[in-house]
Formats: structure tokens, sequence, C-alpha cells
């Protein structure tokens, strides 16, 4: 199975609705449509949590006393997507329904830490239950790559599909953000309360997604060889780097905000930017792909969120970061569906369930890694102008590889990438082979100097 639907395509369907007569016919529930149920309430979820932590302790406690627990969840997030994904990953991807189980199971928990969360709101129990169900959600995520595959009548749908997916997240928390806010009012716990009832439909919608194995089979030399190919390592690493910048962008805000003294609304206003952004990112995908190249759009994104970073760096106020949160967005919005396009086009022989869940599982890492960074360094070593102009690098430089990458790729040239890294490796073996010598000229005149 590489992705296209299979034969029995008839168990994605609502049983009854099979059974037609002469009177009538009943309307048929694709499985995808299921998995869109599922997309909506989860991302509604997520959004009373944010919103209930936003009041809670999880921001009210001092920064440089939250700095090292979060600094140590996050470190903990980081097992499930180096060690349990790669090991338990395979074998739940050849077992009937495994990824189907693994939503349902991330549902559960979340649901669970969630219920935990509500006794511990005043309480350092607060920081694991909500980096559990970080961890949680961004299995959710991995689980969904691996599904919408599946899930499409052919290959060309995919990029469609997850395009509508994204839209679907944006209208779940849209829909959910009025009356949490409402309820926060009241206090945290009525906006938690209101999360578990959407959780509870969340776990009752994914137990009604279709049981499908995403690969059967071993990975063969073939797709190995295809999800190598220098493109998609290309576009692989440009989507990892701002995966890692939107990471990064969340927590420098964040602790950026609290050190200011601002109001938990503005959190607020700049979650709801980078969500608008990756809304504008899949309206606008379908059409900039009829007349820009994938490669191309990924690049373009990247080179933008580079002058929007350094345009936001210099007033650094408010404004100009809620500015560039949307910007962010907008760029991993687009660069995603762009990314998911290209390995569609150039791993033909790929099982894509199984691909795009290792991908997401890599992307979800250097989230990670990314919201470190401005979460172990203070406000006064990583400040606001400081941070927004790493980014403005870090994106730049990431642009000039990728772009550069693919002009030297379609002259059969080598990229600026592995020239960087051969210039490095001979640098560091040059360097190596003058400490060997000088050590044997030392060693040598020791011996000349003792005889």
């Amino acid at each position: 199975m590489t992705g296209s639907v299979p034969a029995d395509f008839e168990e994605h369907r609502d049983p009854d609705s099979r059974m037609t007569d002469s009177r009538s016919v009943r309307p048929v529930t694709t499985g995808f449509a299921r998995l869109a149920r599922v997309h909506v309430l989860s991302a509604a979820a997520d959004t009373c949590t944010t919103i209930a932590l936003a009041g809670s302790l999880f921001f009210n406690l001092d920064p440089a006393a939250a700095r090292p627990k979060v600094a140590l969840y996050l470190l903990l997030t980081i097992a499930p997507f180096t060690v349990i994904g790669p090991l338990i990953g395979p074998l739940i991807d050849r077992l009937h329904g495994g990824r189907r189980a693994m939503v349902l199971v991330a549902s559960i928990g979340r649901t669970l830490l969630v219920v935990l969360m509500i006794r511990h709101l005043d309480s350092l129990l607060l920081f694991p239950e909500a980096f559990g169900v970080l961890v949680l959600g961004k299995t959710y995520h991995v689980a969904k790559s691996a599904i919408v595959p599946g899930l499409v009548r052919d290959k060309a749908d995919l990029v469609e599909a997850n395009s509508k997916l994204v839209l679907l997240s944006g209208v779940g928390s849209a829909l959910a953000a009025g009356p949490a806010l409402l309820l926060s009012l009241a206090g945290s716990q009525w906006v938690l309360g209101f999360a578990i009832v959407i959780l509870i439909l969340l776990i009752g919608a994914a137990a009604r997604l279709p049981k499908s194995s995403v690969a059967v089979q071993p990975i063969e030399v073939s797709e190995r060889n295809d999800l190598r190919s220098s493109r998609i390592v290309l576009a692989a690493s440009a989507m990892a780097v701002l995966r890692g910048m939107t990471g990064f962008t969340l927590f420098l805000v964040a602790f950026w905000l609290r050190g200011d003294g601002a109001a938990t609304g503005w959190f607020g206003a700049m979650v709801a930017a980078s969500a608008a952004g990756s809304l504008i990112g899949a309206l606008a995908a379908p059409i900039l792909r009829r007349f820009v190249q994938e490669e191309y759009l990924l690049g373009a994104v990247l080179t933008a969120a580079s002058i929007v970073a350094f345009i936001a760096a210099f007033p650094s106020d408010r404004i100009a970061v809620v500015f560039y949160s949307l910007m962010i967005g907008f760029a991993a919005g687009l660069g995603k569906l762009s990314f998911d396009a290209i390995v569609q086009r150039d791993a033909p022989t790929a099982n894509q369930g199984r691909s795009f869940a290792q991908f997401e599982t890599r992307f979800q890492l250097t989230w990670v890694i990314g919201g470190l960074i401005p979460v172990i360094a203070s406000n006064e070593i990583l400040p606001m102008r400081a941070g927004l102009i790493i980014l403005a690098l870090v994106s730049g430089g990431a642009a000039f590889l990728y772009l550069g990458g693919l002009w030297a790729l379609s002259r059969g040239r080598r990229t600026p990438s592995q020239l960087l890294g051969e210039r490095l490796g001979s640098e560091r073996r040059y360097k190596q082979a003058k400490n060997r010598i000088k050590s044997n000229v030392v060693t040598k005149s020791k011996k000349l100097f003792h005889s």
C-alpha cells in the first residue's frame, strides 16, 4: 500500500451507508470525513487548554522560577520522538488499526491529564501534566500524518486533503476560542471543563476512524533511496528549520511577554496571529502552486520569514511581534503543504503513510529543540530584538542553502551545504593532522634531549 485507497474502500464508509433501496439513499461518511471531525475537535481542545494555561500558575509563576521547569519538561518531551517513536512506529504501522489506536490512546490520555490539571491549577504538578498534554497532542499529529494518505482516493488529492485539515484546524480553534474566553472570566477550571467535554467527543470520534494498516511490508531499498534523494533531503532540512523557528518563536514570545508584564491577552493575540497565518497559507497554497513550483514556494517563505524578522527586530514591540507571528504561521503552513507535495512527487514508490509519519516525528523534534533555546536563555541574555535577529539570520541562511542547493542540483554540481560540510571536514582533518605532527615533533624532541 503506497497511500492510495485499498480495494475494499467500502470499509471506510458507515456500514449502513451500503444499504440502499429504491426509495432512499443514505449519506456516505468517508474515512477522511471522520478524520476531519477528529481534527476539528483536537484543535478545539488544544485552544481551550492554551487559554486555560494563560490564566493559571503556568504563566503567573515568576519567569526565573518557571524556566528550569519548562526546560526540564521540554527535554522530557524529546524522548518520545527520539526513542519511542522510531522503535514502536514501524510496529504500529504494521498493525491493523495501529495508528487509529494511537489517536485513540492519545485522546484518552489528554482527557485524563486535563482532569488532573483542574485539580492542580495552583500546583507545580501542573507543569508535567501540561507537557504531557503537549506530547500527546504531538503524538496525534504524527499518527494523523500516517493516516491521511490511506484516506484519499488518489495521491494527487493528498496535498488538498492536508490543506483542508489545516483550514478545519483553524475553524475548530475559532469555534472554541469564543466560549473558552468567556469561561476564562469565571476561572481556568471552567475552561478546562469545557476542554474535557470536547475531548470526550474527540474520543468518540477517534473510535469511529477506519481501521487499516499503514505499512504491512518493511521499507524497501527503492523507497529508502527515493526518500534520501537530494531534493527531498534539502526540502526536509528546510522544513525542519521552519518547524524549529516556530518552537523558538513561541517560547521566546511567551517569556518576553511574561518578563514585560504584559496581559495574557497579548499571548493569546500571538497564538491567534500564528493560527491565522497557517490558515492563510492553507488557502494560498492551491493558488500559488498553479504558478510556482513547490521547491521555490518553500524557499520563498524562508526568505520572507527572514525579511519580516529583520523588519520586526528594530521596533521589536508587541505589534511588530504579532505581525511576525502571523508571518511564521504562514511560512510554516505553506511550507508544510509544499513539502508534502515534493515528497508525493519525488518519492512515488514510498509508502506515504509511513514516510510522512517519519518526517513528522523529526519535525516535532526540531520544534522542541527550537523551543529549548529561548527557555534556557534568560531575557537579559536573549532579548526579543536579539531573538528576532537570530530568527532572521537562521531563516535567511536556510533559504540560501536551500535555493542554492536547488540551483546546484539543476546543474549537476555539489550543493552549498555539501561544500560547507566538505570544507569543515577538511579543516577538521587539517587540524587533526597538525596536532599529530606537533605531538610527534615534541615527542621526538624530548627523546633527543634525553639521549
